[in-house]
């Protein structure tokens, strides 16, 4: 079943020209003179190249065969992730480049949704907040609670991250893995 022009939104996955792509933006327009269009920005989801189309009223674009399966991070092997699936307990590696900057904030024994495509793992989705302990940062000086300036700070995951200046060594931080932006402290109580 192809998908209609009325059916594009934001995250549908598509294949192009044999590979798998998803929407990034839309914008429907009609124009004063001519037929209605869809102007669409499509990323490649293995290569990650953007390119922009327009999609005519009438066109389809075919749905794209990916398998999203619940898998969990064991350990780090050399440049690779081992995951293994939750319900089958097979193991799969799966190269640090593949998962990308996101790669910092995985921890032992997190939980993730790997996308597969053609057998072959082309993206890693992380959940969007992990919690981690800082291992290192600058003391933190009394007084410093006013300001709105921030501190580089090296967590558990081994992922830097700018924190204000009252957070100190040893505490535990919740960072949102989308952006690598401090989120708040986590109470260990």
């Amino acid at each position: 079943m192809a998908y209609q022009t009325s059916d594009i939104r934001k995250g549908l996955k598509v294949k192009i020209d044999n590979a798998p792509w998803t929407i990034v933006e839309f914008l429907f327009v009609k124009p004063g003179k001519g037929t209605a269009f869809t102007r669409t920005k499509f990323k490649n989801m293995i290569t990650g190249q953007v390119v922009e189309r327009n999609i005519r009223s009438g066109d389809t674009l075919d749905p794209v065969d990916v398998v999203s399966k619940g898998m969990e991070m064991l350990y780090r092997d050399g440049d690779d992730f081992i995951f293994m699936d939750t319900e089958s307990y097979e193991q799969t590696p799966i190269p640090s480049d593949t998962i990308g900057p996101r790669a910092q904030w995985l921890l032992e024994n997190m939980k993730c949704d790997v996308l597969f495509y053609e057998g072959r793992v082309i993206d890693v989705d992380l959940p969007n907040f992990v919690v981690a302990d800082i291992v290192y940062t600058e003391p933190a000086v009394k007084g410093d609670t006013a300001t709105n300036t921030t501190k580089e700070a090296e967590v558990s995951t081994g992922g830097k991250v700018q924190v204000p200046l009252f957070i100190s060594q040893g505490e535990t931080i919740k960072v949102d893995t989308r952006t690598g932006d401090y989120a708040g402290r986590v109470s260990t109580k």
